[in-house]
């Protein structure tokens, strides 16, 4: 929490508005306008609403505070930076602890945290009015839960209970979500998570439409809409910019995990543990889950750091063998 309130204060404060439609968008449902807000996020309405509740005591005593800046949005601006900055902690509390599962050292697995921390998509999200932050943590719990196996129980049930409300694209992490937590909890509690997750949603969803009188189907054709993106995310990941962007998600860090597996590999060390034994198909299907997530939003940065939970163990286990692999 530390971290990020120190990385994220500056895009708080300096952040220019006019550039991003979505914060513009999720600061209005947080003051109650629903109807100028746009149907993709319309919806997610857990991170406005505990941001427009932490705003009212800020309100209070922020002009005593900050005398320098206009009464208006201001508070509510600090109370998204503050729940932001909460809830992208948490996620990085479930990096390190599903990083020390697989076999990280202490010191490894809060250093990998700390450092993946520092993605410029971690400031983003927890400085500005967003909600990326909610449902990184759902993909963090449910990755935590997979990784610790039996007794990660609850990581999973919040995961269900939340992900459909954090955003509608969890339709596509739930089957990854299911399959690899099966031996964790038995189907039927995780069907009953799921379906108190689903009523909330779907209780969202009417109380929102009747406030605004807006067609039920409104939200099924906005969704079917985000399939036009793939086309231009498989363009953009063609270009020079667009692999610019992809290597910036987690920038020279991202360098660290290959080099360990060339180290290993030309140290002919094969027949000692491989650095990422541990690992294996939950991180390809959590990779490939983000893929999707990338192509049907086109933004392949933002989207891209939904792989920060696996990314965190991949680097924690490269700095816990690192010795090794640098003398052998």
């Amino acid at each position: 929490m530390a971290a990020l309130a120190n990385l994220a204060y500056p895009m708080y404060v300096h952040y220019d508005f006019s550039h991003s439609s979505d914060t513009r968008s999720y600061l209005r449902m947080a003051a109650g306008r629903f109807d100028s807000a746009r149907i993709t996020h319309r919806y997610r309405v857990l991170v406005p609403a505990a941001a427009a509740v932490i705003s009212k005591p800020i309100a209070q005593v922020y002009g005593r505070v900050w005398p320098q800046r206009p009464a208006g949005l201001w508070p509510l601006r600090f109370a998204f930076y503050l729940v932001n900055c909460l809830l992208l902690a948490a996620a990085g509390a479930c990096w390190f602890n599903a990083a020390r599962q697989a076999g990280a050292s202490p010191e490894a697995a809060a250093l990998a945290m700390l450092a993946v921390l520092t993605s410029r998509w971690a400031v983003y999200g927890a400085g500005l009015p967003l909600t990326d932050s909610l449902y990184l943590l759902v993909v963090s719990w449910g990755y935590y839960a997979i990784r610790r196996g039996a007794g990660g129980g609850w990581p999973l049930v919040l995961a269900l209970l939340f992900g459909p409300l954090a955003k509608e694209s969890f339709v596509f992490l739930l089957p990854w979500l299911i399959w690899f937590s099966r031996p964790i909890l038995p189907w039927p509690r995780q069907l009953l998570a799921l379906a108190l997750g689903l009523a909330a949603l779907l209780s969202v969803h009417w109380w929102v439409d009747a406030r605004l009188g807006a067609a039920a189907d409104q939200s099924v054709s906005n969704a079917f809409e985000h399939f036009h993106n793939i086309i231009y995310s498989l363009r953009r990941v063609a270009s020079p910019k667009g692999l610019g962007e992809l290597l910036s998600i987690f920038g020279f860090l991202a360098l660290i995990p290959p080099l360990a597996f060339w180290l290993q590999r030309r140290n002919r060390i094969i027949p000692q543990p491989s650095v990422f034994a541990a690992l294996g198909f939950p991180e390809l299907g959590l990779a490939a889950v983000v893929a999707i997530h990338m192509l049907l939003s086109g933004d392949l940065g933002r989207m891209g750091y939904l792989f920060a939970p696996a990314f965190c163990a991949l680097l924690a286990l490269s700095f816990t063998h690192w010795r090794r692999l640098a003398t052998a």
